[in-house]
């Protein structure tokens, strides 16, 4: 699992250890299925949502097969952790002529002597020009890109390595920054050690995070005012992609889903495109 789920699972496990010391279960050994669903009616009176509840119950769930595994407890009572599962909603995203506008908008002003408007501008490409999770984008190495080959190599979830190709505009980016944007960058691209062999850099010399990266988006909103979340530019390039005729298998691929059910929830925002589909092709539509 990545370094987020990892976190995110360890929290959640030691919250429902501190509800357990709380009174909600003291002895460790006594925990059952109405103890567990206290603990899920607990998360509900908090005012969690219906994903934050499914995710903390599948972090509980493995913490308990652990203890199983341990001898701590003498049943299997994972099983009794069932949590109400929402609608998978996506974030709103930026219409294709947003997402033009706020490129030119960092492409503009790369004409300042500011290295890190040509940082801005290739984070942002690459986020939607070629989808990257922003722990994919901030993770990169300056060998992970490929300018001659027009590709980028990520890391992705579970270990797992894509190389994707890069449209002009991204490559353009990437390579402005690395001639222009990251030599010039204060205080010297190796300003840190932490920071060798990164590809983006912070405003001191670290590897660029994922809050940087948010930060970027804040400065630039779009012309509405709002401004973006990262990973709703991965969601705009999915979405794009499909609505440009590209086939669901190619788009998983290129997101580095490893169940084609994750990418169909991009599908119902095509729901024009499959209409006209049928209606061209289905010989009863």
């Amino acid at each position: 699992m990545s370094e987020n789920t990892r976190r995110a699972y360890a929290h959640d496990a030691q919250e429902f250890v501190h509800w357990c010391e709380r009174g909600g279960c003291p002895d460790a050994s006594a925990l059952d299925h109405r103890a567990l669903r206290r603990y899920l009616a607990y998360l509900q009176t908090r005012g969690f949502s219906r994903p934050s509840i499914a995710r903390k119950a599948a972090s509980v769930r493995a913490y308990l097969r652990h203890l199983r595994r341990r001898g701590v407890l003498g049943r299997d009572v994972a099983a009794a952790v069932q949590a109400p599962k929402g609608a998978r909603r996506l974030p709103r995203m930026p219409r294709r002529t947003e997402a033009a506008a706020l490129l030119d908008g960092l492409s503009d002003r790369t004409g300042s002597d500011d290295p890190r408007a040509w940082r801005d501008l290739a984070v942002v490409e690459l986020l939607y020009g070629a989808g990257l999770r922003v722990s994919e984008c901030c993770g990169l190495n300056i060998g992970d890109v490929d300018l001659r080959r027009a590709t980028v190599t990520a890391l992705g979830k579970g270990a797992k390595v894509r190389r994707l190709p890069l449209g002009a505009p991204a490559l353009d980016a990437v390579a402005g920054y690395l001639s222009v944007g990251r030599p010039a960058w204060p205080g010297g691209p190796d300003a840190s050690a932490q920071a060798e062999g990164a590809l983006f850099l912070n405003a001191r010399g670290r590897r660029l995070s994922p809050r940087d990266v948010r930060r970027v988006l804040d400065r630039n909103p779009l012309a509405d005012g709002r401004s973006l979340h990262p990973h709703a530019l991965r969601h705009a390039y999915a979405t794009h992609l499909l609505e440009g005729g590209a086939d669901l298998r190619a788009v998983q691929e290129l997101l580095g889903h490893a169940d084609v059910g994750t990418t169909q929830i991009y599908t119902h925002v095509t729901r024009e495109r499959l209409k006209s589909v049928y209606e061209r092709t289905h010989p009863r539509a």
